[in-house]
């Protein structure tokens, strides 16, 4: 069994704790609440420690449970007798690290612990490290406590042993007061006949199909059996290769642990949302608010005034509507805030820029951008000289023509005409040339308008809506990420 696991189920509760710092009052304060006093409760399961794996020895008085405690321990600590004077006190035996505060919780006394694991034996009982075998009081005794201890231990238990002796396995107490009671942790459970050496080969086998009829009755039919001997040994090898398969999982406190702290994480996770919301893209907010002002209207305007040969008449852009602007800022925060519980709505809203402010921002960025001339002045004088060309090439024409019908000077007159011509299709080229640069200039004058319009909206959105919302986002998405871990 991993060593790790303790540090590792600590670390998951710190992870806990601190998103529940981090989200502070944005989780309703009961569910908070109830988490930090479950957290510290599975704190205080895990000082007594997770990584070891407690094996009990049950039985009634004289089924030999001391005697098998020795033979799995090799060790002769065990109290062994008809009479023992610590029949009140439970024995443990740790393979591996110490696990004093488990077994003061258990309220094993000191002078009954011992470590089996040594320098010299270590790498012997390895496959049992992290083990710890307890031999409880007898389970029918009449001093008062021990069937209480018993009830006790059993949610710590990762294996329970009972060890039965052949004459007494049929015991009443055993069966209606215990085993019956225990069917659900019929998966941990193991039973062991002990003392079959006083029995024959039929006789074993008698005990054995009597004990799994027994055992059926209760509800208990998968529950192994395992005929062995103190004494002599016999079964002894079986009952610590089934002790070393529990050692290969999960203990139950580790379990048990995890179990309760996935369940606080689920009960967290209910103050949270499922997903992280898809906060609106900038520069959607942006043509929204420009579309609020009248921006594309005043844009296509200024692009017509540019383009025209003429002189037009432009009007500025228009303060937008609070109504509009404030169903804009309504609508931003509804779509970033879409999944999350109330206090983590409210938290946002209360985060970006108030109602008033942002519409302030807005209009004071929608009217700050300075409106381009609505002619260019190149094109406009280019176009004058085109038809100042024109009208000379006119001229010219028209004088030449004279010449050739009322002179005898046909030469003269074809040369002016044809000069005037060559005028006047000039002008037109550069009437041509300057409409082209008005439908450039006008394009491209639009479209700088329209993106430094953009662009300082932009700024008010990010300043006032992305930047103090993304702060609580990220709180969530921190938060929700340290609860699921």
């Amino acid at each position: 069994m991993s060593q790790e696991i303790g540090p590792q189920l600590r670390a998951r509760v710190e992870e806990i704790r601190e998103a529940l710092d981090r989200g502070h009052d944005r989780f309703e304060p009961a569910l908070a609440d109830r988490a930090r006093t479950d957290l510290d409760r599975v704190l205080e399961r895990l000082e007594l420690g997770v990584d070891h794996s407690v094996v009990a020895l049950v039985g009634g008085t004289g089924s030999g449970k001391s005697s098998t405690f020795n033979a799995l321990t090799t060790l002769q600590f065990a109290d062994v007798g008809v009479i023992r004077p610590t029949t009140s006190q439970a024995t443990a035996c740790v393979w591996g690290p110490q696990a004093d505060k488990l077994l003061d919780f258990l309220q094993v006394a000191k002078e009954r612990r011992i470590l089996r694991e040594s320098a010299l034996t270590a790498r012997d009982e390895a496959d049992l490290h992290g083990l710890v075998l307890l031999d409880l009081p007898d389970h029918d005794s009449v001093a008062t406590g021990h069937a209480e201890l018993v009830n006790r231990l059993l949610p710590l238990i990762d294996l329970l042993i009972w060890v039965v002796d052949p004459q007494k396995y049929a015991d009443n107490a055993l069966h209606e007061g215990y085993l019956r009671e225990l069917q659900d942790r019929h998966e941990a459970m193991l039973v062991v006949v002990n003392q079959v050496d006083t029995l024959t080969d039929s006789g074993k086998e008698a005990v054995r199909d009597d004990v799994g009829r027994l055992l059926a009755e209760d509800g208990l039919a998968d529950v192994p059996v395992i005929l062995a001997s103190a004494r002599t040994g016999t079964g002894i090898a079986d009952v610590r290769k089934h002790l070393s398969d529990v050692l290969q999982t999960e203990s139950i406190a580790a379990r048990t642990a995890r179990d309760e702290i996935g369940a606080i994480a689920r009960r967290v996770s209910e103050g949270l949302g499922e997903r992280e919301p898809d906060v609106p893209a900038t520069a959607e907010t942006a043509a929204a608010l420009a579309d609020a002002a009248g921006v594309p209207a005043v844009t296509a305007a200024l692009q017509a005034a540019v383009a025209s040969p003429t002189p037009v008449a432009l009007s500025g852009v228009q303060r937008p509507a609070r109504s509009r602007i404030d169903a804009i800022r309504e609508s931003w925060v509804a779509e970033a805030t879409a999944g999350l519980p109330t206090r983590w709505r409210s938290a946002v809203g209360a985060a970006v820029a108030p109602a008033g402010d942002f519409f302030d921002h807005a209009s004071q960025a929608l009217e700050g951008v300075a409106q381009p001339p609505s002619r260019d002045a190149s094109a406009a004088r280019m176009r004058l000289l085109g038809l100042v060309a024109v009208g000379v090439g006119i001229v010219a024409a028209l004088a030449g023509a004279i010449l050739f019908l009322l002179t005898e000077s046909t030469t003269l007159g074809i040369a002016v005409a044809a000069g005037g011509v060559l005028i006047a299709v000039l002008g037109v080229v550069l009437g041509l040339l300057a409409r082209s640069r008005r439908r450039r200039s006008a394009a491209e004058r639009a479209e700088r308008y329209r993106r430094e319009v953009s662009d300082a909206v932009a700024g008010v959105v990010t300043a006032d809506l992305i930047d103090p919302a993304t702060a609580v986002l990220t709180d969530h998405a921190a938060v929700r990420s340290g609860v699921e871990g």
